[in-house]
């Protein structure tokens, strides 16, 4: 019989926990993640097994166009060496019967959700989506979640409860909490954060329904173009365009990060003198001597001593980490309804972000334009909406004008002008707003429609292109700065700005409007 599929939502509440809850919880964890080692294990042994198998080979042999055939032989190679999430469950079961201590920790569905985790970990790596798994070190276990919200970790009202502990929950008058409360809980999640290396315990309640929508982020049903950069980001909807800086808000976080990772190494290099060669690299394993209290074991046979301060360093680097992903995911959610206001039928260019990132790693580790995307799909898709994610080599949207003609341009050329329709747009906006007329079916451009739509867009895409280069402005003037330097100063030193400055000029219709041209044989 097929389950059901509902649509859910998370809501986090905060808990109480005391130190005898926090000794039980911190045990529990440890039995979860050993578990889990072990599972893990078990798959990694059962997957080689099913790849190196006959049945295996002989299904990679049936064309891609056969798709049932081809499912059922992989189905038949993995049911030939147990390799099932049933399996897994079943593995996991005898060795938490096996073990007193694991058994007396975890209950029946906490165990198997821990073997669904392995199970689904293992099938990313079978399907090519990821090229291995990772075992949990000590401490890196933050989590454990039920089946259902009838036993095991259940949600009762106003606490948690698990074979005999109660956590009671922190509740305010939220209206998202409150939302949340009042749905269907589906199952219970317990996670652990350290905050200021403090530990501190929240209940994620997985709820039936729709999550709560606030009233200014109404989602629309609209078509919206996206053109996501690395350091920019243009979104072009029905009435409104928005082009601003990517999250400049991080930016700031960076060097902090970085004075205290030199920090950190001055200290190793201070605590494990004898680790390094006489040119400051790092000895082989096989070179050192002689043992230290207090060993942190960062790969085979090696060893380093960790100082106190050491450990503090790492504790403020982590610290400054967390929040930067908790204030970049914030920004992200933020920029996502506010492109949900717009539209939830996304389109947008393919980027490869692995390729950005060859050239730009610090800039899109923190900034993390990929994640932003995923965010932005997932909600338009909960919401009923479609995404497009169409290839660039197709297209050329930044490439290409609204007369047809392309012309090729370098990464520094951030204005559109085009030789001959005379057409002047920023670049990002105009291939954002050729994004809204990509047929999903062939991947193309329709340039004609492009073309009709433009009369009625024109002035919203102006509006767009001026608001973004005052916001570019104030983004660079407000930066700290030992002097304060002049407006002319700041364009001179800033092509991008210098070129960017010039919507100024909207109202100029020999600058910025599109005259057709006459496209009539003979």
């Amino acid at each position: 019989m097929a389950v059901r599929r509902t649509p859910s939502f998370v809501t986090e509440i905060p808990l109480v926990t005391t130190s005898e809850d926090l000794a039980v919880l911190t045990a529990r964890l440890e039995a979860g993640r050993q578990l889990y080692n072990a599972v893990l294990s078990e798959g990694k042994t059962r997957l080689d097994l099913v790849r190196n198998s006959e049945l295996y080979q002989e299904a990679k042999t049936i064309p891609r166009a056969e798709k049932k055939a081809r499912s059922t032989a992989f189905s038949k190679a993995k049911e030939a060496y147990r390799f099932t999430e049933y399996d897994l469950q079943s593995f996991a079961n005898q060795t938490a019967i096996a073990s007193d201590w694991i058994k007396s920790h975890l209950d029946a569905n906490t165990i198997q959700k821990i073997a669904t985790r392995a199970f689904k970990s293992l099938e990313r790596v079978g399907f090519g989506k990821a090229k291995k798994v990772r075992f949990k070190q000590k401490g890196s276990f933050t989590s454990l979640e039920g089946k259902t919200n009838k036993q095991g970790i259940r949600w009762t009202g106003d606490c948690v409860e698990w074979s005999g502990l109660k956590l009671q929950a922190i509740i305010n008058n939220d209206p998202v909490i409150l939302h949340g409360l009042n749905s269907k809980v589906k199952y219970v999640r317990l996670v652990r954060r350290v905050i200021n290396r403090k530990i501190y315990w929240f209940a994620q309640l997985v709820c039936e329904g729709v999550p709560y929508q606030k009233p200014s982020n109404i989602i629309n049903n609209g078509i919206v173009g996206i053109d996501l950069g690395v350091s920019t980001v243009a979104i072009v909807g029905d009435r409104k365009t928005i082009w601003t800086p990517f999250v400049p808000e991080l930016a700031s976080k960076q060097k902090k990060i970085r004075r205290l990772q030199r920090k950190m190494d001055r200290q190793r290099r201070a605590g494990n003198p004898d680790n390094f060669n006489s040119n400051g690299t790092v000895k082989k394993a096989s070179q050192r001597v002689g043992r230290v209290p207090r060993l942190e074991a960062t790969g085979l046979s090696k060893r380093w001593y960790r100082s106190h301060r050491y450990l503090q360093t790492a504790a403020k680097k982590r610290e400054i980490e967390r929040r930067q992903a908790a204030h970049r995911k914030s920004v992200h959610g933020q920029l996502v309804n506010r492109t949900l206001t717009f539209g939830k039928n996304i389109k947008s260019e393919k980027v490869s972000v692995q390729g950005w990132q060859k050239i730009f790693g610090s800039s899109i580790g923190f900034k993390a334009p990929s994640s932003f995307q995923s965010h932005l799909c997932r909600k338009a898709e909960s919401a009923g909406g479609t995404v497009l994610m169409f290839s660039t080599r197709k297209t050329a949207l930044s490439q290409t004008c609204l007369c047809g003609n392309k012309q090729k341009k370098s990464l520094s050329q951030r204005i559109h002008h085009c030789s001959i329709c005379g057409l002047k747009m920023q670049r990002d906006i105009l291939s954002a707003y050729l994004s809204r007329y990509v047929d999903p079916k062939t991947e193309t451009l329709s340039i004609q429609s492009a073309r009709d739509g433009w009369l009625g867009m024109e002035q919203s895409l102006l509006d767009g292109w001026q608001s973004g280069s005052k916001q570019s402005a104030s983004t660079a003037t407000s930066s700290k700065s030992p002097t304060p330097r002049s407006g002319i100063e700041w364009m001179s030193s800033n092509p991008i700005a210098r070129e960017e400055s010039e919507p100024r000029r909207v109202y100029e219709t020999h600058v910025v409007s599109w005259n057709p041209p006459d496209l009539s044989v003979g």
